[in-house]
């Protein structure tokens, strides 16, 4: 039998949603402002442009929920008892979510921000939907992260909300080199 919400798992929840909802917001203020041209500027070799960032945010949450959706049912759920001492602050969670290295290859962008920023919004309503519509621990569904590894759906809500905040601040980056 799956668990189901206790107070601390609805707290968590919460968390979760604030931590993605504030992505979101992050994310749409960043590139507020920021025309289709400038979107599409790489400020360096080997550097992303805003429209790479935020593709690769949409590309990724699909790939991540994909994993959520297709993790199997652990009861009585599994826990990571070192992960747990550090999902909040949540920036602890995820080792170097902060560090870009090793530096990855900047993806080739859709043709456009707009285009960009409606796959991550709709990626995004699709991961919010799930958080507030389920009911069970989400401790108690096992999936694979390729930074975590063995984890579960919790910790992989918590990696896409700071994956968002971590490409965010790259983009700002990207904006000041632009200027």
């Amino acid at each position: 039998m799956i668990a189901k919400d206790t107070p601390i798992a609805a707290a968590e929840r919460r968390q979760i949603l604030e931590l993605l909802e504030r992505g979101r917001t992050a994310l749409l203020d960043a590139v507020a402002g920021v025309s289709e041209l400038e979107a599409s500027r790489i400020p360096a070799p080997g550097k992303w442009s805003i429209l790479g960032c935020v593709e690769h945010l949409g590309i990724s949450e699909d790939d991540l929920f994909t994993q959520i959706a297709c993790a199997r049912i652990s009861d009585p759920p599994v826990l990571n008892p070192d992960r747990e001492a550090k999902c909040w602050p949540w920036e602890l969670i995820v080792p170097g979510a902060w560090s870009r290295r090793p530096k990855l290859i900047p993806p080739e962008p859709s043709p456009t921000l707009v285009a960009a920023i409606a796959h991550f919004l709709a990626s995004r309503q699709r991961t919010l939907d799930f958080v507030r519509s389920n009911p069970s621990d989400l401790r108690s569904r096992m999936t694979w992260q390729p930074i975590l590894k063995r984890a579960n759906c919790r910790e992989m809500l918590i990696s896409i909300g700071v994956h968002t905040l971590r490409h965010v601040k790259q983009i700002e980056e990207v904006k000041a080199e632009l200027v």
